[in-house]
Protein backbone atom coordinates (compact mmCIF):
# COMPACT_ATOMS: atom_id res chain seq x y z
CA UNK A 1 0.00 0.00 0.00
CA UNK A 2 0.94 3.72 -0.35
CA UNK A 3 3.39 5.24 2.32
CA UNK A 4 0.55 7.24 4.53
CA UNK A 5 2.04 10.76 6.13
CA UNK A 6 0.69 10.29 9.94
CA UNK A 7 0.12 14.36 10.49
CA UNK A 8 -2.29 16.37 8.04
CA UNK A 9 0.21 18.66 5.79
CA UNK A 10 -0.66 22.25 6.97
CA UNK A 11 -0.96 25.77 5.55
CA UNK A 12 0.67 29.08 6.59
CA UNK A 13 -2.80 30.24 7.97
CA UNK A 14 -2.85 27.25 10.44
CA UNK A 15 0.55 28.71 12.31
CA UNK A 16 1.26 31.73 14.67
CA UNK A 17 4.49 33.18 15.50
CA UNK A 18 5.01 33.27 19.63
CA UNK A 19 6.95 36.41 20.64
CA UNK A 20 10.41 36.45 22.01
CA UNK A 21 12.28 38.69 24.14
CA UNK A 22 13.02 41.99 22.38
CA UNK A 23 16.21 44.10 23.33
CA UNK A 24 16.30 47.68 22.72
CA UNK A 25 17.94 46.87 19.66
CA UNK A 26 15.25 45.42 18.05
CA UNK A 27 14.28 47.80 15.94
CA UNK A 28 13.16 47.96 12.34
CA UNK A 29 15.72 50.18 10.98
CA UNK A 30 18.06 47.28 12.28
CA UNK A 31 16.42 44.04 10.61
CA UNK A 32 18.20 42.75 7.48
CA UNK A 33 16.53 41.01 5.16
CA UNK A 34 19.86 39.67 2.89
CA UNK A 35 18.68 36.69 1.44
CA UNK A 36 21.17 34.34 -0.51
CA UNK A 37 19.98 32.98 -4.20
CA UNK A 38 22.92 30.22 -4.82
CA UNK A 39 24.44 27.51 -3.13
CA UNK A 40 27.23 28.42 -1.11
CA UNK A 41 30.36 26.34 1.06
CA UNK A 42 30.20 26.80 4.67
CA UNK A 43 32.38 29.85 5.44
CA UNK A 44 32.02 31.29 1.98
CA UNK A 45 29.38 34.05 0.61
CA UNK A 46 27.04 33.15 -2.32
CA UNK A 47 27.28 34.39 -5.74
CA UNK A 48 23.92 36.46 -5.63
CA UNK A 49 22.32 37.84 -2.45
CA UNK A 50 19.51 39.75 -2.67
CA UNK A 51 18.65 42.83 -0.32
CA UNK A 52 15.01 41.83 0.43
CA UNK A 53 13.85 37.64 0.31
CA UNK A 54 11.49 38.23 -2.40
CA UNK A 55 10.92 37.57 -6.30
CA UNK A 56 8.47 37.82 -8.73
CA UNK A 57 6.93 34.89 -10.18
CA UNK A 58 7.68 32.82 -13.36
CA UNK A 59 4.14 33.78 -15.22
CA UNK A 60 3.11 35.95 -18.49
CA UNK A 61 0.65 37.61 -15.77
CA UNK A 62 3.48 38.76 -13.87
CA UNK A 63 7.26 39.03 -14.66
CA UNK A 64 8.09 41.73 -17.74
CA UNK A 65 11.08 43.82 -17.60
CA UNK A 66 8.96 46.94 -16.29
CA UNK A 67 8.08 44.54 -13.38
CA UNK A 68 11.40 43.12 -13.25
CA UNK A 69 13.12 46.79 -12.76
CA UNK A 70 10.89 47.81 -10.24
CA UNK A 71 11.72 44.89 -8.21
CA UNK A 72 15.47 44.86 -8.60
CA UNK A 73 15.37 48.61 -7.27
CA UNK A 74 13.78 47.49 -4.44
CA UNK A 75 16.63 44.82 -3.81
CA UNK A 76 14.66 41.18 -5.50
CA UNK A 77 14.65 39.49 -8.23
CA UNK A 78 12.24 38.71 -11.29
CA UNK A 79 12.37 35.46 -13.35
CA UNK A 80 10.99 36.75 -16.79
CA UNK A 81 8.70 34.49 -17.92
CA UNK A 82 10.01 31.68 -20.45
CA UNK A 83 6.46 30.91 -22.25
CA UNK A 84 7.35 32.75 -24.89
CA UNK A 85 9.77 32.64 -27.78
CA UNK A 86 13.35 32.51 -26.88
CA UNK A 87 13.98 36.42 -29.05
CA UNK A 88 11.51 37.91 -26.87
CA UNK A 89 12.42 36.68 -24.02
CA UNK A 90 15.97 37.77 -24.59
CA UNK A 91 14.61 41.06 -25.54
CA UNK A 92 12.91 41.50 -22.57
CA UNK A 93 16.34 40.79 -20.15
CA UNK A 94 17.78 42.88 -22.23
CA UNK A 95 15.87 45.56 -21.73
CA UNK A 96 17.13 45.05 -17.83
CA UNK A 97 20.04 45.04 -17.94
CA UNK A 98 20.48 48.10 -20.79
CA UNK A 99 18.70 49.71 -17.86
CA UNK A 100 21.05 50.87 -15.74
CA UNK A 101 20.96 52.09 -12.12
CA UNK A 102 20.92 55.81 -13.66
CA UNK A 103 21.11 55.27 -17.22
CA UNK A 104 17.86 55.03 -19.24
CA UNK A 105 17.54 53.51 -22.39
CA UNK A 106 15.06 56.12 -24.42
CA UNK A 107 11.70 54.76 -25.59
CA UNK A 108 10.53 58.09 -26.86
CA UNK A 109 12.12 58.64 -30.45
CA UNK A 110 10.47 60.41 -33.52
CA UNK A 111 11.91 61.25 -36.86
CA UNK A 112 12.39 64.52 -37.79
CA UNK A 113 10.32 65.29 -40.69
CA UNK A 114 7.23 63.58 -38.69
CA UNK A 115 5.07 66.49 -37.32
CA UNK A 116 4.15 68.18 -33.49
CA UNK A 117 0.98 66.42 -33.78
CA UNK A 118 2.94 62.87 -33.88
CA UNK A 119 4.93 64.17 -30.94
CA UNK A 120 2.01 65.01 -29.34
CA UNK A 121 0.30 61.80 -29.53
CA UNK A 122 3.84 60.37 -29.11
CA UNK A 123 4.11 62.16 -25.36
CA UNK A 124 0.59 60.99 -24.47
CA UNK A 125 1.18 57.20 -25.51
CA UNK A 126 4.62 57.18 -23.38
CA UNK A 127 4.21 60.22 -21.05
CA UNK A 128 7.72 61.11 -21.54
CA UNK A 129 7.99 64.89 -22.38
CA UNK A 130 11.87 64.41 -23.57
CA UNK A 131 11.99 63.10 -27.15
CA UNK A 132 14.96 61.46 -29.03
CA UNK A 133 14.84 63.23 -32.38
CA UNK A 134 16.85 60.36 -34.60
CA UNK A 135 17.30 59.63 -38.40
CA UNK A 136 14.74 56.66 -38.46
CA UNK A 137 12.71 57.26 -35.21
CA UNK A 138 14.07 54.04 -33.07
CA UNK A 139 16.36 54.35 -30.01
CA UNK A 140 19.00 52.88 -32.47
CA UNK A 141 19.39 55.71 -35.50
CA UNK A 142 21.47 58.38 -35.18
CA UNK A 143 21.00 61.11 -33.40
CA UNK A 144 19.77 64.70 -34.94
CA UNK A 145 18.02 66.18 -32.41
CA UNK A 146 16.17 66.46 -29.18
CA UNK A 147 13.09 67.54 -27.92
CA UNK A 148 11.76 69.24 -24.60
CA UNK A 149 8.77 70.76 -22.87
CA UNK A 150 10.09 73.73 -23.53
CA UNK A 151 10.97 73.45 -27.53
CA UNK A 152 7.12 74.03 -28.29
CA UNK A 153 3.69 76.22 -27.34
CA UNK A 154 0.56 73.99 -28.71
CA UNK A 155 -1.01 77.34 -28.99
CA UNK A 156 1.02 79.58 -30.51
CA UNK A 157 1.82 76.31 -33.34
CA UNK A 158 0.17 74.76 -35.92
CA UNK A 159 0.32 70.36 -35.41
CA UNK A 160 2.07 70.43 -38.95
CA UNK A 161 4.98 72.02 -37.84
CA UNK A 162 7.59 69.81 -38.11
CA UNK A 163 10.06 68.68 -35.84
CA UNK A 164 13.35 69.53 -37.35
CA UNK A 165 11.94 73.15 -37.29
CA UNK A 166 11.62 73.12 -33.48
CA UNK A 167 13.92 70.41 -32.27
CA UNK A 168 17.35 71.68 -30.36
CA UNK A 169 19.75 70.42 -33.09
CA UNK A 170 22.38 67.78 -32.35
CA UNK A 171 25.14 70.17 -32.78
CA UNK A 172 23.69 72.80 -29.87
CA UNK A 173 23.14 69.69 -27.47
CA UNK A 174 25.22 69.19 -24.30
CA UNK A 175 25.99 65.12 -24.27
CA UNK A 176 28.60 62.57 -23.15
CA UNK A 177 30.22 60.45 -24.72
CA UNK A 178 29.64 56.22 -24.09
CA UNK A 179 31.65 54.89 -21.59
CA UNK A 180 30.94 58.02 -19.06
CA UNK A 181 30.64 57.54 -15.59
CA UNK A 182 27.10 57.59 -13.29
CA UNK A 183 28.94 60.00 -11.24
CA UNK A 184 30.41 62.48 -13.73
CA UNK A 185 27.28 62.40 -16.05
CA UNK A 186 25.08 63.69 -12.78
CA UNK A 187 28.32 66.68 -12.39
CA UNK A 188 27.73 67.34 -16.04
CA UNK A 189 23.82 67.76 -15.40
CA UNK A 190 24.62 69.96 -12.11
CA UNK A 191 27.22 72.28 -14.13
CA UNK A 192 25.28 72.85 -17.18
CA UNK A 193 22.04 73.22 -15.83
CA UNK A 194 20.59 70.30 -17.47
CA UNK A 195 17.01 68.50 -17.07
CA UNK A 196 18.57 65.53 -19.53
CA UNK A 197 21.97 64.39 -20.49
CA UNK A 198 22.03 62.33 -23.89
CA UNK A 199 25.00 59.76 -23.83
CA UNK A 200 26.08 59.10 -27.38
CA UNK A 201 28.50 56.32 -28.79
CA UNK A 202 31.03 57.03 -31.52
CA UNK A 203 28.68 56.89 -34.44
CA UNK A 204 26.29 59.17 -32.84
CA UNK A 205 24.15 57.07 -31.72
CA UNK A 206 22.37 57.76 -28.98
CA UNK A 207 23.01 54.93 -26.21
CA UNK A 208 20.75 56.30 -22.89
CA UNK A 209 19.84 59.13 -21.26
CA UNK A 210 20.50 60.21 -17.57
CA UNK A 211 17.93 62.15 -16.31
CA UNK A 212 17.99 65.27 -13.12
CA UNK A 213 15.35 63.56 -11.60
CA UNK A 214 16.52 60.22 -11.37
CA UNK A 215 19.39 61.28 -8.98
CA UNK A 216 16.59 62.07 -6.64
CA UNK A 217 15.39 58.37 -7.53
CA UNK A 218 18.64 56.47 -6.82
CA UNK A 219 19.40 57.79 -3.59
CA UNK A 220 15.53 56.64 -2.75
CA UNK A 221 16.33 52.85 -3.65
CA UNK A 222 18.91 51.86 -0.93
CA UNK A 223 18.22 48.35 -1.22
CA UNK A 224 18.37 48.44 -5.05
CA UNK A 225 20.22 45.11 -6.54
CA UNK A 226 23.33 45.70 -9.05
CA UNK A 227 25.30 43.91 -10.44
CA UNK A 228 28.95 44.74 -10.87
CA UNK A 229 28.55 47.09 -13.87
CA UNK A 230 26.03 48.67 -12.09
CA UNK A 231 23.37 46.90 -13.97
CA UNK A 232 20.09 45.54 -12.56
CA UNK A 233 19.72 41.86 -11.22
CA UNK A 234 17.64 39.70 -13.55
CA UNK A 235 16.42 36.54 -13.60
CA UNK A 236 15.07 34.22 -16.01
CA UNK A 237 12.61 30.78 -16.57
CA UNK A 238 13.57 28.08 -18.91
CA UNK A 239 12.30 24.57 -19.72
CA UNK A 240 13.41 21.25 -19.98
CA UNK A 241 12.22 20.65 -24.14
CA UNK A 242 14.45 23.66 -25.59
CA UNK A 243 16.63 24.24 -23.03
CA UNK A 244 20.05 23.75 -25.40
CA UNK A 245 18.71 26.81 -27.44
CA UNK A 246 17.11 29.07 -24.45
CA UNK A 247 20.03 28.97 -21.98
CA UNK A 248 22.86 30.18 -24.04
CA UNK A 249 20.66 32.60 -25.67
CA UNK A 250 19.88 34.09 -22.23
CA UNK A 251 23.24 33.88 -20.74
CA UNK A 252 24.81 35.86 -23.53
CA UNK A 253 21.88 38.66 -23.06
CA UNK A 254 23.25 38.91 -19.51
CA UNK A 255 21.01 37.06 -17.18
CA UNK A 256 22.48 36.75 -13.64
CA UNK A 257 20.53 33.37 -12.60
CA UNK A 258 18.04 30.83 -14.14
CA UNK A 259 15.60 28.83 -12.74
CA UNK A 260 13.61 25.43 -14.32
CA UNK A 261 10.07 26.42 -14.30
CA UNK A 262 8.16 23.47 -13.86
CA UNK A 263 5.23 22.38 -11.94
CA UNK A 264 7.20 19.28 -10.52
CA UNK A 265 10.64 18.88 -10.32
CA UNK A 266 10.98 15.83 -8.64
CA UNK A 267 11.99 14.51 -12.47
CA UNK A 268 15.15 12.88 -14.38
CA UNK A 269 14.00 15.85 -17.27
CA UNK A 270 15.20 18.68 -14.81
CA UNK A 271 18.58 16.38 -14.26
CA UNK A 272 19.05 16.50 -18.18
CA UNK A 273 18.83 20.14 -18.18
CA UNK A 274 21.18 20.54 -14.84
CA UNK A 275 23.31 18.38 -16.55
CA UNK A 276 23.96 20.44 -19.34
CA UNK A 277 24.50 23.46 -17.96
CA UNK A 278 27.28 22.14 -15.63
CA UNK A 279 29.10 20.73 -18.39
CA UNK A 280 28.40 23.49 -20.58
CA UNK A 281 29.27 26.09 -18.56
CA UNK A 282 30.48 24.44 -15.03
CA UNK A 283 29.23 26.49 -12.02
CA UNK A 284 29.74 30.02 -13.65
CA UNK A 285 26.13 29.91 -14.84
CA UNK A 286 23.87 29.90 -11.94
CA UNK A 287 20.21 27.80 -11.72
CA UNK A 288 17.78 26.50 -9.74
CA UNK A 289 15.16 23.93 -9.90
CA UNK A 290 12.03 22.60 -8.85
CA UNK A 291 9.15 22.37 -7.47
CA UNK A 292 9.15 19.67 -5.08
CA UNK A 293 7.52 18.92 -1.45
CA UNK A 294 10.06 16.82 0.55
CA UNK A 295 13.01 15.70 1.28
CA UNK A 296 13.29 12.91 -1.32
CA UNK A 297 13.46 15.55 -4.15
CA UNK A 298 15.03 18.24 -2.32
CA UNK A 299 18.30 15.90 -2.42
CA UNK A 300 17.48 14.85 -5.68
CA UNK A 301 17.55 18.16 -7.01
CA UNK A 302 20.88 19.22 -4.76
CA UNK A 303 22.78 16.02 -5.95
CA UNK A 304 22.15 16.73 -9.35
CA UNK A 305 23.17 20.61 -9.35
CA UNK A 306 20.68 22.75 -8.28
CA UNK A 307 22.08 26.06 -6.93
CA UNK A 308 18.51 26.66 -5.17
CA UNK A 309 15.14 24.37 -4.55
CA UNK A 310 11.85 25.76 -5.18
CA UNK A 311 9.45 24.27 -3.06
CA UNK A 312 5.71 23.94 -3.63
CA UNK A 313 3.14 22.32 -5.59
CA UNK A 314 -0.41 23.44 -6.27
CA UNK A 315 -0.69 26.36 -3.24
CA UNK A 316 -0.65 29.20 -5.89
CA UNK A 317 -4.57 31.20 -5.68
CA UNK A 318 -4.63 30.41 -9.71
CA UNK A 319 -3.48 26.78 -9.54
CA UNK A 320 -5.68 23.97 -9.49
CA UNK A 321 -3.20 20.81 -9.55
CA UNK A 322 -4.11 19.61 -6.39
CA UNK A 323 -8.08 19.53 -8.12
CA UNK A 324 -7.38 18.26 -10.76
CA UNK A 325 -4.38 15.69 -10.11
CA UNK A 326 -4.55 14.95 -6.40
CA UNK A 327 -0.77 15.83 -5.99
CA UNK A 328 0.63 18.46 -3.77
CA UNK A 329 1.20 19.46 0.00
CA UNK A 330 0.58 21.76 2.10
CA UNK A 331 2.65 24.70 1.75
CA UNK A 332 4.14 25.13 5.06
CA UNK A 333 4.54 21.64 5.53
CA UNK A 334 6.41 21.19 2.46
CA UNK A 335 8.56 24.45 3.70
CA UNK A 336 8.99 22.56 6.78
CA UNK A 337 9.97 19.52 5.87
CA UNK A 338 12.18 20.86 2.85
CA UNK A 339 13.81 23.19 5.56
CA UNK A 340 15.31 20.43 7.63
CA UNK A 341 16.42 18.24 4.33
CA UNK A 342 18.22 21.55 3.32
CA UNK A 343 19.79 21.60 6.88
CA UNK A 344 20.76 18.04 6.83
CA UNK A 345 22.28 18.41 3.28
CA UNK A 346 24.29 21.06 5.00
CA UNK A 347 25.61 19.03 7.79
CA UNK A 348 26.80 16.27 5.52
CA UNK A 349 28.33 18.16 2.46
CA UNK A 350 28.83 21.77 3.71
CA UNK A 351 27.36 23.25 0.97
CA UNK A 352 23.85 25.22 1.49
CA UNK A 353 20.94 25.25 -0.74
CA UNK A 354 18.84 27.44 -1.03
CA UNK A 355 15.39 27.01 -1.22
CA UNK A 356 12.47 29.15 -2.23
CA UNK A 357 9.37 28.83 -0.90
CA UNK A 358 6.06 29.31 -3.78
CA UNK A 359 2.93 29.72 -3.08
CA UNK A 360 0.37 29.95 -0.73
CA UNK A 361 1.18 33.04 0.59
CA UNK A 362 -2.20 34.85 1.02
CA UNK A 363 -1.47 37.37 3.77
CA UNK A 364 1.89 39.65 4.63
CA UNK A 365 2.06 37.82 7.31
CA UNK A 366 2.45 34.83 5.58
CA UNK A 367 5.72 35.83 4.47
CA UNK A 368 7.05 35.79 8.05
CA UNK A 369 5.98 32.43 8.72
CA UNK A 370 7.52 30.90 5.70
CA UNK A 371 10.76 32.58 6.55
CA UNK A 372 10.61 31.08 9.97
CA UNK A 373 10.22 27.65 8.64
CA UNK A 374 13.05 27.44 6.87
CA UNK A 375 12.48 29.39 3.49
CA UNK A 376 15.52 31.50 2.16
CA UNK A 377 12.97 33.88 -0.20
CA UNK A 378 10.04 33.72 -1.24
CA UNK A 379 8.27 33.79 -5.26
CA UNK A 380 5.18 35.02 -5.36
CA UNK A 381 2.61 35.27 -8.39
CA UNK A 382 -0.87 37.37 -6.96
CA UNK A 383 0.69 39.35 -5.12
CA UNK A 384 2.97 41.16 -7.78
CA UNK A 385 0.59 40.72 -10.26
CA UNK A 386 -1.57 43.46 -8.88
CA UNK A 387 0.60 46.19 -9.46
CA UNK A 388 1.80 48.77 -11.69
CA UNK A 389 4.19 47.65 -13.27
CA UNK A 390 2.97 43.97 -14.11
CA UNK A 391 2.63 43.42 -17.77
CA UNK A 392 -1.50 42.82 -17.67
CA UNK A 393 -4.34 45.36 -18.28
CA UNK A 394 -5.79 47.01 -15.69
CA UNK A 395 -9.55 47.09 -16.21
CA UNK A 396 -12.58 48.69 -14.23
CA UNK A 397 -14.82 45.82 -12.92
CA UNK A 398 -18.34 46.39 -10.79
CA UNK A 399 -17.06 49.99 -9.79
CA UNK A 400 -13.72 48.81 -9.37
CA UNK A 401 -9.98 48.41 -10.75
CA UNK A 402 -8.58 45.15 -11.56
CA UNK A 403 -5.63 43.32 -12.96
CA UNK A 404 -5.59 40.56 -15.43
CA UNK A 405 -4.37 37.53 -13.60
CA UNK A 406 -4.03 34.13 -14.86
CA UNK A 407 -2.01 30.87 -14.26
CA UNK A 408 0.63 29.60 -16.63
CA UNK A 409 -1.60 26.04 -17.03
CA UNK A 410 -4.35 27.90 -17.81
CA UNK A 411 -5.48 27.56 -21.78
CA UNK A 412 -5.14 31.20 -21.98
CA UNK A 413 -1.17 30.85 -21.25
CA UNK A 414 -1.19 27.48 -22.87
CA UNK A 415 2.34 26.73 -21.19
CA UNK A 416 2.65 23.19 -21.14
CA UNK A 417 6.19 23.26 -21.03
CA UNK A 418 5.86 23.59 -17.44
CA UNK A 419 3.46 20.44 -16.95
CA UNK A 420 5.39 18.34 -19.50
CA UNK A 421 6.43 14.76 -18.62
CA UNK A 422 7.67 14.35 -21.86
CA UNK A 423 4.85 13.26 -24.07
CA UNK A 424 2.92 15.25 -26.81
CA UNK A 425 4.38 18.56 -26.85
CA UNK A 426 0.24 19.95 -25.80
CA UNK A 427 -1.38 20.78 -22.91
CA UNK A 428 -3.82 17.97 -22.20
CA UNK A 429 -5.84 19.64 -19.49
CA UNK A 430 -6.02 23.14 -17.41
CA UNK A 431 -4.16 23.19 -14.25
CA UNK A 432 -4.49 26.78 -13.70
CA UNK A 433 -7.29 29.64 -14.10
CA UNK A 434 -8.04 32.66 -15.67
CA UNK A 435 -8.74 35.33 -13.42
CA UNK A 436 -8.68 39.24 -12.04
CA UNK A 437 -6.83 40.53 -8.63
CA UNK A 438 -7.62 44.00 -7.14
CA UNK A 439 -5.21 46.49 -8.38
CA UNK A 440 -2.92 47.61 -5.81
CA UNK A 441 -0.72 50.61 -7.08
CA UNK A 442 2.78 50.57 -7.60
CA UNK A 443 5.22 47.89 -6.60
CA UNK A 444 7.36 50.23 -4.39
CA UNK A 445 4.74 51.43 -2.03
CA UNK A 446 3.31 48.21 -1.69
CA UNK A 447 6.46 46.25 -1.40
CA UNK A 448 7.56 48.46 1.28
CA UNK A 449 4.94 48.22 3.27
CA UNK A 450 4.68 44.26 3.42
CA UNK A 451 7.83 44.49 4.46
CA UNK A 452 7.66 46.97 7.57
CA UNK A 453 5.36 44.58 8.61
CA UNK A 454 7.98 41.67 8.36
CA UNK A 455 10.71 43.30 9.71
CA UNK A 456 8.16 44.48 12.77
CA UNK A 457 7.37 40.93 13.27
CA UNK A 458 11.09 40.18 13.29
CA UNK A 459 11.18 42.43 15.87
CA UNK A 460 8.62 40.92 18.21
CA UNK A 461 10.42 37.65 17.93
CA UNK A 462 13.26 39.48 19.11
CA UNK A 463 15.48 38.70 16.09
CA UNK A 464 17.14 40.98 13.60
CA UNK A 465 18.53 38.60 10.17
CA UNK A 466 16.32 35.68 8.86
CA UNK A 467 19.06 33.35 9.82
CA UNK A 468 18.49 34.22 13.34
CA UNK A 469 14.47 34.27 12.40
CA UNK A 470 14.79 30.77 11.65
CA UNK A 471 17.04 29.47 14.48
CA UNK A 472 15.34 31.94 17.09
CA UNK A 473 11.68 31.88 16.37
CA UNK A 474 8.90 29.63 18.02
CA UNK A 475 5.72 28.60 16.16
CA UNK A 476 2.74 27.54 17.29
CA UNK A 477 -0.48 25.72 15.43
CA UNK A 478 -3.78 27.59 15.84
CA UNK A 479 -7.09 25.33 16.23
CA UNK A 480 -9.76 26.76 13.71
CA UNK A 481 -11.58 28.94 17.07
CA UNK A 482 -8.28 30.29 17.30
CA UNK A 483 -7.99 31.77 14.00
CA UNK A 484 -11.61 33.15 14.05
CA UNK A 485 -10.33 34.76 17.89
CA UNK A 486 -7.86 36.41 16.32
CA UNK A 487 -9.77 38.81 13.44
CA UNK A 488 -12.38 41.15 15.03
CA UNK A 489 -15.30 39.22 16.41
CA UNK A 490 -18.43 39.96 18.73
CA UNK A 491 -18.51 43.56 17.59
CA UNK A 492 -20.63 45.28 15.55
CA UNK A 493 -18.07 47.19 13.15
CA UNK A 494 -18.66 50.86 11.88
CA UNK A 495 -19.52 51.63 8.83
CA UNK A 496 -16.85 54.16 7.49
CA UNK A 497 -17.79 54.11 3.55
CA UNK A 498 -20.12 56.85 4.00
CA UNK A 499 -20.31 60.02 6.56
CA UNK A 500 -22.13 58.42 8.87
CA UNK A 501 -19.07 57.43 11.01
CA UNK A 502 -18.99 60.12 13.44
Amino acid sequence: MAHIFEEPSRTFSEYLLVPGYSSRECRVENVSLKAPVVKFKKGEDPAIQMNIPLVSAIMQAVSGDRLAIALAKEGGISFIYGSQTIENQVEMVKRVKDHKAGFVTSDANIRPDQTLADLLELKERTGHSTTAVTEDGTAEGKMVGLITSRDYRISRMSMDEKVCNFMTPFEKLIYAKAGVSLSEANDMIWDNKLNALPIIDENQRLTHFVFRKDYDTHKAYPDELLDEHKRYVVGAGVNTRDYEERIPALVDAGADVLCIDSSEGFTEWQKVTLDFVRKKYGDSVKIGAGNVVDKEGFEYLAEAGADFVKVGIGGGSICITREQKGIGRGQATAVIDVAKARNEYYEKTGVYVPICSDGGIVYDYHMTLALAMGADFLMLGRYFSRFDESPTAKLTINGSYVKEYWGEGSNRARNWQRYDMGGDSKLSFEEGVDSYVPYAGPLSDNVRQSLQKVKSTMCNCGVLTIPELQKESKVTVVSATSIVEGGAHDVILRDTSGNNNR
